[in-house]
């Protein structure tokens, strides 16, 4: 009995961007398998610094003012008004570099733009902005994490974890890249904004600098 060999998601001679990711109908597991990953979900232990700088106030108010009297139906509007101010504090507090639509072409099936590429000196962060649908969008995460994996070899970062997170604005979700192992892990927890400000810029913040207070969320 002849057994019929599995269909590929991924066909050779075929290019795919990021954002084509987002909108493949197939599992997440299967499509990271392709390109040699796992994928895990579980609560992940995620650094904290343990105060976050005198603007989270400010900030926090800021981004209700915006809800108020702007409803962020597109994610173009959710970009401006509630996750680009938030990634600005960050690296402020961080000092950390920020670049919007970053471009990474590693290969026909790893290309594409970053929507938010932070770096500093210890670490990096990608942010991937999405208007809806956070399982799907970090799908698309973890295939610029996997590319990024590449793409950073030569640059000063060597972390064996990259770190990555997927927001509508007013919600995110962390994930990580083994690079080692090969796996990615989608943290079950889910970050509500303004409600959860103070906990998702401490561990932000923990992620892009070594930092004498930082500690392990329990």
């Amino acid at each position: 009995m002849n057994i019929m060999p599995k269909p590929t998601i991924l066909k050779q001679g075929e290019r795919y961007t990021f954002s084509q990711y987002f909108e493949m109908p197939y599992a997440p597991e299967d499509i990271l398998a392709e390109l040699g990953c796992t994928l895990v979900r579980s609560r992940l232990n995620l650094p904290q610094v343990a105060e976050v700088s005198a603007e989270y106030g400010f900030l926090k108010h800021y981004l209700e003012r915006n809800l108020t009297f702007v409803n962020p139906i597109s994610e173009i509007s959710r970009r401006e008004i509630l996750i680009a101010p938030t990634l600005m504090e960050v690296c402020a507090a961080t000092d950390a570099s920020l670049k919007i639509e970053y471009s990474v072409n590693v290969n026909d099936w790893l290309r594409g733009n970053l929507d938010y590429y932070i770096t500093s000196p210890n670490s990096l962060l990608v942010v991937e902005a999405k208007q809806a649908d956070l399982a799907k969008g970090f799908t698309q995460l973890a295939v610029e994490l996997i590319a990024l994996d590449q793409w950073v070899k030569s640059s000063p970062v060597d972390e064996q974890i990259l770190y990555g997170a997927v927001t509508t604005g007013d919600i995110w979700r962390l994930g990580t890249f083994d690079r080692k192992a090969r796996q990615l892990s989608e943290d079950r927890s889910l970050y509500r904004v303004p409600e959860d400000l103070e906990t998702l810029l401490k561990i932000l913040v923990a992620i892009l600098r070594s930092h004498p207070d930082s500690s392990a969320s329990p």
